[in-house]
C-alpha cells in the first residue's frame, strides 16, 4: 500500500531524499579542507538539484558534477552520495545514448581533477571509477526493467481493449443475427396469416366450412411461429433453454405447404442428391426461400411460384420464380429489408444472389451457396 503511494507521488521520496542528503551533507563538510561555510554550501549544491532528477536527469548531473568537483581529489572529504544518485538518475530517466554521453563526459570531469593533482595518488581515481560507473550500471538496470514492465501493461491493456473490441463485435453481430431471425419468422409467418384471414373473411358466409379450415391453418401458423420466436428469444436469455432445431432444406416441404394453404400454388422440385449442409448454411438456404415467398405473397400478387432446389458437386442452388407482377413484388432492388436480409445471409457463406424480373412475366430469386457438408 504504501509503495503504491509512493510510485504515484515520486516527488515525496525526491524531497525526503534531497532532505536527508542535506543533513548528511552538512555533518560530511567538517571533513573538508575547505572552510565550514563553502563546505556546507558546496553540500547544499550537490543535493539540491537532486529534486529535477526524474524530469531533467541531463541537468541535474551537470550540477551535480559540477558542485563536486572541488571536493574530488579529496576521497575523504567527498560525500559520494549525490554524485551516485545523479548518475544513477542520468542512466534511468534518460534515454540510453543521451544518458552514456553524459556518464561518460561526468565521469571525465570528476577524473580530470584527480590526473592532475598527481600528488594524490590512484585511490581516489580507482574509487570514482568504481562507483559512479557502477552507478550508471544501476539505472540503466532499472530503466530496462522498467520499460519491460512498461512494454507488458502496454501488451496487457492492448489485449483487452482488443478483447473488448472483440465482444462488441460479436454482440453486434448476434444482434444482427436475431434481428435477421426476427424479420423472416414474422415477416413471412405474418404475410401467411393475413392472406388466409382475408381469404376465410371473403368466404365466411357462402363457404363457412373453407372459412373454418382457413382459421385453423391461421391457429397452425401462428403456434408455429410462436414456437420460432420461443426459441429464438429463449436462446437470447438462456443457454439451457430446450430448443428445438434450426430449421433447414428438409423442412421445404412443411413451408411449401403451409404457403399453399395460403392460396398460392406452389410446385417444389428437388434435383441432385440432398446432402447434410453445416447447420448456419441450411438455415440460410431455408430463410432464403422463406423470404422470397413471402414477398410473392406480400407484393407479386402471384397465382404460383416455382421452388427449384439444385444439388450440384460443391454448391447448392435456389431458384423461387413467381408469375406475379414482376419487379413490384418486393424482391427487386427496392425490396427493403427482405432483399438486404437476404444478401446478408448469401454473402456471409461466400454465395451469389441474383433477383430480376422474368421475361414472361413475374419474378426469379436466385441463390447460389458453397455446399460445404458436415
Amino acid at each position: 500500500m504504501l509503495w503504491e503511494r509512493l510510485r504515484r507521488n515520486p516527488w515525496v521520496v525526491d524531497v525526503a531524499l534531497v532532505a536527508g542528503l542535506l543533513l548528511f551533507g552538512a555533518v560530511w563538510a567538517k571533513r573538508s579542507d575547505n572552510s565550514v561555510a563553502v563546505a556546507v554550501l558546496l553540500a547544499f549544491a550537490q543535493a539540491l538539484p537532486l529534486l529535477a532528477r526524474r524530469r531533467f536527469p541531463v541537468i541535474t548531473l551537470g550540477l551535480v558534477v559540477a558542485a563536486t568537483i572541488p571536493l574530488t581529489v579529496d576521497v575523504h572529504a567527498l560525500n559520494p552520495l549525490p554524485p551516485f544518485l545523479a548518475f544513477y538518475s542520468v542512466a534511468a530517466y534518460a534515454n540510453r545514448r543521451t544518458a552514456l554521453l553524459a556518464g561518460i563526459a561526468g565521469l571525465a570531469a570528476l577524473i580530470a581533477p584527480i590526473l592532475y593533482e598527481t600528488d594524490y595518488g590512484f585511490g581516489p581515481f580507482v574509487f570514482h571509477l568504481l562507483v559512479f560507473p557502477a552507478a550508471w550500471v544501476l539505472g540503466d538496470s532499472l530503466r530496462t526493467r522498467r520499460a519491460y514492465y512498461d512494454a507488458l501493461e502496454e501488451r496487457a491493456a492492448r489485449l483487452e481493449r482488443e478483447r473488448d473490441e472483440e465482444a462488441k463485435r460479436a454482440v453486434a453481430q448476434e444482434q444482427a443475427r436475431i434481428a435477421r431471425e426476427l424479420h423472416d419468422v414474422l415477416a413471412h409467418n405474418v404475410s401467411v396469416m393475413v392472406v388466409q384471414a382475408a381469404a376465410a373473411g371473403d368466404v365466411f358466409d357462402s363457404h363457412p366450412g373453407r372459412a373454418r379450415e382457413a382459421l385453423r391453418s391461421i391457429e397452425q401458423t401462428g403456434r408455429s411461429a410462436l414456437e420460432e420466436l420461443r426459441r429464438l428469444l429463449g436462446a437470447v436469455r438462456t443457454e439451457d433453454a430446450e430448443l428445438a432445431p434450426q430449421p433447414g432444406l428438409s423442412l421445404l416441404p412443411e413451408l411449401v405447404e403451409q404457403v399453399r394453404s395460403a392460396g398460392l400454388a406452389v410446385d417444389l422440385r428437388v434435383d441432385g442428391r440432398p446432402r447434410t449442409l453445416g447447420p448456419g448454411l441450411d438455415l440460410a438456404a431455408y430463410r432464403v426461400v422463406q423470404e422470397a415467398l413471402t414477398n410473392t405473397l406480400k407484393h407479386a400478387h402471384a397465382s404460383s411460384a416455382d421452388v427449384h432446389v439444385l444439388y450440384e458437386r460443391g454448391r447448392v442452388e435456389l431458384v423461387v420464380a413467381d408469375d406475379g407482377v414482376g419487379s413490384a413484388n418486393g424482391s427487386g432492388p427496392e425490396g427493403g429489408r427482405g432483399l438486404i436480409g437476404m444478401r446478408e445471409r448469401v454473402a456471409l457463406y461466400g454465395g451469389e444472389l441474383e433477383t430480376a424480373p422474368r421475361p414472361g412475366g413475374g419474378f426469379v430469386v436466385r441463390a447460389t451457396l458453397p455446399a460445404e457438408t458436415t
